[in-house]
């Protein structure tokens, strides 16, 4: 007898629920570990880019020019090398191009298209 009886056996079903916490415990140390792996190898400007990113959803390079005041080279080079690591996804073309934060390693982010 399960939990429909005079005497519920809670047994199972607490059984079931703290194995599913440990399973969730677990993928979070996971991604917890590759988050701090990822900010341990990250320049002070990659940072700041980041952060902007998860705040706002996505980032022109106008807004990080006046931002941080980084030269337009300098912001070209770490969002290149950003969207090659698989940590930002670019969208749109010319003028109107955006950065956001790559689903897969997202992290919470918002997406404002």
């Amino acid at each position: 007898m399960t939990l429909g009886g005079d005497a519920p056996d809670w047994e199972p079903w607490l059984m079931f629920f703290l194995g599913a916490l440990r399973e969730q415990k677990e993928r979070l140390a996971d991604k917890v570990k590759a988050v701090r792996k990822l900010q341990a190898n990250q320049t002070e400007l990659s940072a700041a880019i980041l952060e902007r990113i998860r705040k706002e959803g996505r980032v022109r390079m106008a807004e990080m020019l006046a931002l941080t005041g980084a030269k337009r080279a300098t912001l070209r080079s770490h969002f290149r090398k950003l969207v090659r690591e698989g940590r930002l996804v670019q969208h749109g073309n010319a003028r109107g191009r955006g950065i956001r934060q790559c689903e897969k390693t997202g992290l919470g982010s918002r997406s404002r298209e």
